[in-house]
């Protein structure tokens, strides 16, 4: 799993930056990747990194404020046009129905694949076999969410050189263990899958948040996560301001991932006054409280590991 962010300017673009959207790379097994806002632009981000539109499967909008959300009718009509035809699910704040509808309707927008919109509160807003997106009102000037992705644990690896020592050739049989069930053989021998498989695989969590004051809601979507975004639209001199816009500074977003023992920090949706010279400034201020701290640069991917990776 990995993080691309397809921009990082807050309110507007500015020559280097694009405005908010984030990828998530889905496990290869699922082959897809969903995306976070989709600020005007993002389809032309798309283009220069690996994603396919084809394989966008699911939008989770924060809020419907335009730098986050004025790329989506487009995007959605070229994903059409590129001949995606599996379905996809678009979810946020309630209004999100009606921006997009509208806007594919009186612009005469056609999509040739199912789409879906969920207006969403708080809570389990998807679960599936493999995931659970949580959601969690933040403290903005209007309705936003952030979004906790807990990746479920699954079943640990298969021990293919103890069953081949005890006499066990590969076939349909390491299939059946695999999935957890017992096995008996011809000679009569009974092999009990959980002898074979080692420790259920701990998943991973991401945190991605939209505008935000520091607020509980924050800490609790990111408690104990892999990875948290966290917005930093001003520096800490700007502190009053950040206030007064219902935005965080960087130094608040490194007080919200310590407070919620969040193992790493990547801040964005910086102001439009801070040139990409300027984030390093922001990145060193948040490292003062959370040293995990990086500015994130778009384009660049950030690997999402486990839990028990490299410790």
């Amino acid at each position: 799993m990995e993080l691309w962010f397809l921009g990082t300017s807050a309110g507007m673009p500015i020559a280097g930056r694009n405005v908010t959207s984030i990828a998530l790379r889905m496990p290869q097994t699922r082959g897809t990747f969903w995306l976070f806002d989709c600020g005007e632009g993002t389809q032309h981000q798309l283009l220069r990194s690996p994603f396919r539109l084809s394989r966008l499967e699911k939008v989770f909008v924060t809020h419907l404020h335009g730098d986050h959300l004025f790329g989506l009718p487009g995007l959605l009509s070229s994903r059409a046009s590129l001949g995606g035809s599996d379905p996809l699910e678009v979810y946020g704040p309630e209004g999100l129905r009606e921006y997009t509808e509208s806007a594919l309707r009186i612009t005469g927008t056609h999509l040739g694949y199912p789409l879906q919109i969920h207006e969403i509160g708080e809570g389990t807003v998807f679960e599936d076999h493999a995931f659970k997106v949580e959601a969690a009102q933040l403290d903005h000037r209007i309705d936003c969410f952030g979004y906790r992705v807990t990746e479920l644990p699954h079943s640990g690896t298969l021990n293919t050189k103890l069953l081949a020592e005890i006499g066990v050739p590969p076939g349909p049989v390491y299939g059946t263990l695999k999935r957890g069930e017992d096995v008996k053989l011809d000679d009569g021998r009974l092999i009990r899958s959980a002898d074979v498989i080692g420790d259920p695989v701990q998943g991973r969590v991401v945190a991605v948040l939209g505008d935000t004051k520091p607020c509980d809601n924050a800490v609790e979507l990111a408690k104990d996560a892999d990875m948290l975004v966290h917005e930093a639209t001003f520096a800490q001199d700007l502190v009053e301001k950040a206030e007064e816009y219902g935005h965080s500074t960087a130094m608040q977003a490194a007080e919200t991932a310590r407070s919620a023992g969040a193992r790493k920090l990547l801040i964005t949706h910086f102001s439009s006054r801070y040139k990409p010279e300027d984030l390093a400034k922001l990145e060193a201020e948040a490292r003062t409280v959370f040293t995990e701290t990086e500015a994130a640069i778009e384009l660049k991917p950030y690997e999402i590991a486990r839990p028990t990776d490299g410790e």
